[in-house]
């Protein structure tokens, strides 16, 4: 027999069978790691970080998504906190035929925009049929292009969504083909949340608690209010199932306002008493009169909704800013949304206005007696014998035409637009935010109200609006190009031509009248014209407070008219 040594504790006795499995399982893997290492390098659709020249250093930047528009495609990215913003400069749109790769053109992008916290807006043309788009960062080669992912059509899709100060969801949603002004059955409809919608065993559902037009009202999960563990987890997306067709694709991630407003009542005060809240587009040379005359009658808040401005109304905002007016620009591209847009601008403007008023750029208070806006507001909602409550105050409109003129004016057009229709058209509303139906449904700029609130109309000789609706060709013929409210139809479409939004006697196509100038013109009117004229000329120049270069301050506006 042979003697076997004991094995000791430190004696080590390995296998070669399975030291060649080892070896085997370490250098499989070490290759499927590599394989992927070097796949999600090449293919992940990001824009990399970049040293050096002009091109600031940028944080990976992933592509996320797109949305087709008719006219432009809208390509959202996300950034790091810590990293700095991509402007236009630095960007590059890139277009490819999908048959030929050897056809590619790239060009700037219109803009790029902030969208919530974490996400820019990457505003590019439309992409051509046959075409993909994607971005390159300037100083690359088209070849090193970032392809986007999920593409979107803008008529399909839940495009924005905002958490209430009840802690409710509002998301606004294209597609549903509700009908205006009515309150559909929500028992067709689920809400959907989700860090990715792609991943169904992932999602959290939730009943919906109202629909109406564009505007969907969801109870929130409780995970969703509390927010993601991780603080570089991505936000969560919400959306709508209709039940039996499936959930619509989804871009909006709710923005839970910082401050709630715990069980509003009615009458509480707040920092601003009268704010304003409009959706404009290219609004810019109009918008220095519009808000400091506004300053002047007693308004302290202004919410611009820009729907796509293609002009420096970016800059005019941030002048308005440095001045002492408090504005806001809220980028708002989704076209034939006003309705939705005013329902975003009331939940947001909640927790600091006491009253907002829904006017338009080309919409002026008028105040023949000299009070300010507050002093009319309090006169008309002052409590009464009456057991309803006030949450909305009506004010009519006067439509005033081209008066004679056929360029610009350059003292702007309260100085310059004299005549007008006879008859009022229409109204505009004055709003208590916490007054509105839960439903948020409104039409024409006035309000659905809770039960219980009712609404007052202001009488023609205390308060009305001049609106300067029919400017000289050159500013109404761009009317033409796109109506923005949802159940309007645009003008050169051949639908709804009797409607009372159209103008009368011009068809559906942008040619100017020989006689526009003397249109429109049944009564003079100088009433506001003269009264601007005494109370808005800067006294340093002589000249209206919003003519010219110096930059008046609000203090300044305020005190001239005594408000102070």
């Amino acid at each position: 027999m042979k003697n076997r040594r004991k094995r000791g504790v430190g004696d080590v006795v390995v296998s070669w069978r399975r030291f060649f499995r080892f070896v085997a399982l370490f250098v499989s893997s070490f290759l499927v790691f590599s394989a992927l290492f070097i796949f999600l390098g090449k293919f992940r659709p990001s824009i990399k970080a970049v040293h050096g020249g002009s091109v600031p250093p940028v944080m990976v930047a992933p592509v996320h998504e797109a949305v087709k528009f008719p006219d432009q495609t809208l390509i959202f990215i996300k950034y790091q906190s810590s990293s700095r913003l991509l402007t236009k400069d630095y960007l590059f749109c890139v277009f490819a035929h999908t048959n030929d790769s050897s056809k590619v053109y790239k060009e700037l992008p219109f803009a790029v925009e902030i969208s919530d916290p974490g996400r820019q807006i990457v505003r590019c043309s439309a992409v051509p049929r046959h075409h993909t788009v994607s971005l390159a960062v300037t100083r690359w080669t088209v070849d090193n292009r970032f392809l986007v992912g999920a593409t979107y059509q803008w008529d399909r899709l839940v495009y924005d969504a905002v958490i209430d100060h009840d802690n409710t969801t509002v998301a606004f949603v294209k597609g549903l083909n509700l009908r205006p002004g009515k309150v559909a059955d929500v028992s067709r409809y689920e809400c959907v949340y989700g860090w990715d919608l792609a991943k169904p065993k992932f999602l959290l559902r939730s009943q919906v608690i109202s629909a109406a037009q564009e505007i969907v009202r969801c109870k929130t999960p409780l995970t969703v209010l509390k927010g993601p563990r991780v603080a570089q987890s991505s936000a969560v997306k919400v959306s709508v199932r209709i039940k039996g067709s499936g959930m619509l694709p989804s871009v909006a991630h709710p923005i839970n306002l910082a401050v709630r407003v715990k069980d509003l009542t009615y009458g509480e005060r707040k920092q601003f008493e009268t704010c304003v809240c409009t959706m404009t587009r290219n609004a810019a040379n109009v918008l220095r009169e519009w808000v400091m005359y506004q300053a002047g009658i007693g308004v302290s808040r202004w919410f611009i909704y820009d729907n796509n401005s293609d002009d420096d109304i970016v800059s005019e905002v941030e002048n308005l800013k440095n001045s002492g007016y408090n504005v806001s620009r809220h980028f708002w591209p989704w076209i034939k949304t006003q309705e939705a847009g005013f329902a975003n601008c009331a939940i947001r403007a909640k927790r600091d206005c006491d009253w907002v008023a829904f006017i338009d750029v080309d919409e002026f208070f008028y105040i023949p007696s000299g009070q300010t806006l507050t002093q009319v507001i309090k006169k008309y909602t002052t409590p009464s014998s009456s057991s309803s409550k006030i949450g909305e105050i009506r004010t009519s409109c006067h439509s005033f035409g081209p008066s004679g003129l056929k360029d610009p004016p350059r003292r702007g057009v309260m100085a310059s637009y004299t005549c007008r229709m006879s008859q009022p058209e229409r109204h505009k509303s004055i709003v208590r935010p916490e007054t509105l139906n839960t439903t948020l449904i409104n039409v024409v700029h006035h309000f659905q109200l809770k039960e219980g609130f009712t609404f007052v109309d202001v009488e023609k000789d205390a308060m009305i609006i001049n609106h300067y609706k029919y400017q000289v060709w050159d500013i109404f013929k761009e009317k033409f190009k796109r109506r923005v409210a949802t159940y309007v139809a645009d003008w050169q479409d051949k639908e709804n031509v009797g409607s009372k939004d159209r103008t009368p006697g011009l068809g559906t196509r942008p040619v100017e009248p020989s006689d526009w100038a003397e249109r429109f013109c049944e009564v003079r009117d100088n009433g506001l014209k003269d009264w601007v004229l005494e109370n808005f000329v800067d006294r340093k120049t002589q000249r209206l407070v919003w003519e010219g270069e110096r930059n008046i301050m609000v203090g300044e506006v305020v005190a001239q008219m005594g408000l102070c």
